[in-house]
């Protein structure tokens, strides 16, 4: 069995990273479903998946800073395949931050434009109530009863 140089680990640490972040884009997809069919406990659910994650790719980043203060060029790889393999997975690692930010931003859009609608259906039936309530105490009914008796 070989030793195990730098590189190698740096290699494993993408790959982590790559399946990591396919997972939120999974997740981030069904968050989508749940915020359009209004489901907040299944959102509730997803969110706090999303959330291991999260903090297992925290994980994932604190380990690869030792990688971000070396010299790209000057990293020792045992051969030309295994780093073009670690540069396209750290490519698609880029790409599915994008997607996942650019859903998420989606999401918040739509989490807030569904909170501002419902902000005002709640105004609007506050409203009404206080509307109500006024014509209730304004028009109290007037004795039925008529005196027809004459001095």
């Amino acid at each position: 069995m070989t030793d195990r140089i730098a590189t190698d680990i740096l290699a494993e640490l993408i790959s982590q990273k790559h399946e990591v972040l396919e997972q939120m884009r999974q997740l981030t997809r069904q968050q989508t479903n749940h915020i359009d069919s209004g489901d907040s406990t299944q959102l509730l659910t997803l969110l706090g998946a999303k959330q291991r994650l999260l903090n297992m790719l925290h994980e994932i980043e604190k380990k690869l800073t030792p990688f971000r203060a070396e010299d790209p060029e000057s990293r020792v790889w045992r051969n030309q395949q295994d780093r073009q393999r670690c540069q396209q997975a750290a490519a698609r690692c880029q790409t599915l931050l994008d997607e996942i930010m650019l859903v998420e931003k989606q999401c918040e859009s739509e989490m807030v434009r569904r909170r501002d609608e419902t902000a005002e259906k709640l105004q609007g039936l506050h409203t009404a109530a206080k509307a109500r309530q006024a014509y209730s105490q304004n028009h109290q009914p007037v004795s039925s009863s008529l005196d027809l008796t004459s001095d």
